[in-house]
Parts: structure tokens; sequence; C-alpha cells
């Protein structure tokens, strides 16, 4: 082991920090949408089978991966003696870079809602719709402007990401999600009391604890399937990064297996907070999801809500924490390997990036509403296209550099480190792992499988299953 190399301070710091990283947006306003659309308690149950059969066993392999080589993602496969397979942490760097310039103004987005429901609530319950295109420089007589306001709500967002991150893994990271995730938890459990308690509340409690199996297709499971694998960060970078700063001594099954659960139970108190407020303030068919579903359509769930304003408030809060310490986690992974692969400095290489991925992340932002930036895209189902750069930019990431990411590291550990060599580092702790025969299955057989359909379906079929 490096001993000059950083370390997390406590298991605590760690878990939380890699928790942090795993809950992001996604967990809060794509998990409750895609919980209605499966029927309920249905798509809750197979989202389960989803992370224990795949998301630990992926989860676990990466963070063994980092822990064992000690190295940054691209390093790892270096130092674990195959050079030829650090393509895969090539895709993954550049893969958490482009997330990042969108991601970082996406959190800006959220912090000037967390602005506007505290200073400005009436503006946004007269025109949610105007006047969310009004942040992103469509006016309401469609005449459009620089959208300033997202862009410095952005850099501020930004700003707060690359003090952390200078002040490293231990003094930054740990130190912000010591108080960032307690602090997110905290107010998941304040909006679940809330909605739970509104009249007309229990219909939607009803349904997220029913089984409707005839709402289940085959579309329904890889729907689960990807938002599993993608909510748990793999495939990013993000967990052999965190994981090259583990000691030998800490419990790694035991440690993947907490992350997914703080990880899972945060997207499924969401749903449980977002579908019983919807159906008690606007009704089942008002039930969504994405961006335009939490910065419009709840407009008018908190505006029939007693005390919807500082609940919206807190909404917006919860997920400008999540996507602090997602954010966090993906800059984390970029500059960990910049300093290490090219011995740049850590603030130099921070500020750097950050004003890099901030800058990109601007066209990402102007071509939302305010101006007609287009990108490329080629796929199987639709052949060649030109679609808003926006939407180019998650397409690249999300249908293919994250899959092939993490099939890269499937195929690594399954067929060249090979499982036994996972194994071996998991048990590093001393403590026996007792499902071998069913972790090299699964690494080497079905999830790479999963994995494979998955970018079919993306590929072919044109979805996004993220």
């Amino acid at each position: 082991m490096d001993n000059s190399r950083a370390q997390w301070g406590s298991k605590l710091g760690f878990i939380l920090a890699a928790a942090g990283s795993a809950i992001g947006l996604g967990n809060i306003w794509k998990f409750p949408g895609r919980a209605y659309e499966g029927g309920g308690g249905t798509f809750v149950l197979i989202y389960l089978c989803m992370v224990i059969f795949f998301g630990v066993p992926l989860m676990l392999t990466e963070l063994s991966m980092g822990r064992a080589s000690q190295a940054n993602v691209v390093g790892c496969f270096h130092k674990l003696g195959h050079k030829g397979w650090s393509w895969v942490g090539w895709v993954g760097v550049l893969g958490a870079f482009i997330i990042t310039c969108y991601y970082s103004h996406v959190g800006g987005w959220v912090l000037r809602y967390v602005y506007s429901y505290a200073f400005e609530a009436p503006e946004v319950y007269g025109d949610p719709l105007g006047y969310f295109y009004a942040t992103l420089g469509l006016a309401a007589d469609e005449t459009t402007h620089f959208p300033w306001v997202a862009i410095l709500f952005a850099a501020l967002f930004m700003l707060c990401n690359a003090v952390v991150i200078i002040r490293g893994v231990e003094g930054g990271i740990e130190k912000f999600n010591k108080i960032g995730m307690p602090a997110l938890f905290l107010i998941l459990v304040i909006l679940l009391v809330r909605a739970v308690t509104l009249p007309g509340a229990e219909e939607g409690l009803k349904y997220m604890l029913s089984f409707d199996w005839s709402k289940v297709s085959f579309t329904t499971v890889l729907s689960a399937l990807g938002q599993a694998f993608y909510s748990l960060s793999i495939g990013m970078a993000i967990l052999i990064t965190y994981g090259s700063y583990l000691p030998r001594t800490e419990n790694l099954h035991k440690n993947t297996v907490l992350i997914c659960t703080m990880d899972t139970l945060v997207a499924i108190l969401a749903g449980f907070i977002i579908v019983p407020a919807v159906f008690a303030t606007l009704g089942a068919d008002h039930v969504g999801k994405g961006g335009g579903f939490a910065f419009v359509s709840l407009a008018g769930v908190f505006e029939q809500m007693p005390g919807g304003r500082l609940f919206g408030v807190l909404f917006y809060l919860l997920l400008l924490f999540a996507a602090l310490t997602s954010c966090i986690s993906l800059i984390e992974s970029i500059v960990a390997f910049l300093t290490e692969h090219f011995n740049w400095k850590r603030t130099a290489t921070t500020i750097g990036v950050c004003t890099v991925m901030f800058l990109i992340g601007c066209l990402y932002t102007c071509s939302q509403a305010a101006y007609p930036l287009k990108g490329f895209w080629i796929d199987a189902a639709g052949g060649v296209s030109f679609p808003a750069f926006c939407d180019a930019m998650e397409y690249l990431t999300d249908r293919l550099m994250i899959p092939f990411c993490a099939l890269g590291c499937c195929l690594f550990a399954g067929w060249v480190w090979k499982p036994e060599s996972a194994i071996r580092e998991i048990e590093q702790s001393g403590v026996r792992f007792g499902m071998k025969k069913t972790y090299a299955v699964i690494i080497r057989y079905i999830a790479p499988l999963a994995i494979i359909t998955i970018l079919g379906m993306s590929i072919f079929g044109g979805i996004t299953l993220s």
C-alpha cells in the first residue's frame, strides 16, 4: 500500500461519502415516476431484486479493484498488471468529465429553486413552466436571452464543489458528507411525514404498497435494472477511486451492503413522499419523472400543500444535497486521475477542470431553450440525427459510456483479473465471504449479459434506461 496516498479518516466517513456518490437526483426525481409506472410496490420489489443481484456484486467488484490497486481508475489496471485494459478507466474518466459538465448545471438549477421557493414562490406558482423557461433563457413571448440566472447559480454550485475537492479526501469530501448526508436523511423524514399526513395521501400510499403485476413487462424489468445500475454510480470511475482510499482492514462486503441499502432507502422514501403528495394534490395522472416534473409539475403540489413554501425549500435542499454529494464524487475521480497520472497539483487541477467543465456545461444550459445548439448522434434505431446539444451529451454518457465502462469492469474482473482475485481482496479484512460461487457466476456471466442487454436497448431500441 502507498502510505503517502490519501485515505478515508474513518469507516463512517467512507460509507457516507460512497452513499453520497450513489444518492443523486435520479433517486429522488426519477424513481417515484418509474415506481408509479411499474405498478407501485411491484416495481419496488423488482428494483430491490436488481440491487441485490446486480448492484451489490458490481459495486463490490469496483471497490475491490480500487483497494487492491490503490490507484486511480486508469492506474488501477496498470497496478493490477493488465495495461491493455486501461481503456476501461479512460472511458470512465471521460464519462465522469462529460457527466459533470451538465450535472453541475442541473445542480445550479436546483440551487436556483432553493432561492426561488424562499423568496419568489408566488412567481413560481403563477406560471411554473414559464418561470422555469425564463431561468433557462426563454421569455413568455418566446423571445430568447442569455440564461445568466441559470449560469450564475451553476457557477455557485461548481464553486461549492471545488472548495470541497481542494480540501482533500478526509478534510473536504469526508467532512462534507458527514454533514450533508445526515441533513439529507433528516429532510427526507420531514418531507415523508408531511406527505403521508396530507388529506387524500392514503390513496398514493395504498398504490405504493400494492402489487399490480399487469403493469409489468420486459421493459419494466429493464427500467428497474437501469435505475439500480445508474443509481449506484457503477461504471462512472467513482467507486474504483473511492475504493482506492480504503485500508485493507475495512470489510468491503459489509460496507457495500450498507451503501446500497442507504441508496435504495432514499429512492424508496422519495417514492413514498412524491407519489402520495401528488395523489393528494394534483391527482394520480400527474405523477411524472425527470427535471420537468421536479421543476414544473411539483409547483402545483407545493402550492396546494399547507406550508408548501417551506416544504418546497426543504425539497430543493434535499435535491441540492443529493446533487452536491454526487457531483463531488465525479470531480474527485477526475482530479485523482489527473494528479496521479500527470503529477499535477491538487488545487490547480481542481480549479482548472472545474472551470473547463463549467464552461462546457454552459452550452448544455444554453441549448435547453435559449439557443438552437445541436449535437450529433447515430444509432441503429433512428440512424443519424442532430438532437439538442444537451440531449446529445446525455445520450453519449447514459447510453454508451457508462454501460461500456461497467461492462469492461465486469469482463476484466470476471475473465482477466478473475473472481478469485476479487474474493481474496474482499477477504483481506479477515472476514470470510460466503457467496463466492454466486458472486463468480454473476460477475462472469449474468451481469455482463444484463449490461449488454441495456446497451442493446439503448443502441438498437433508442431507449435510455437511466
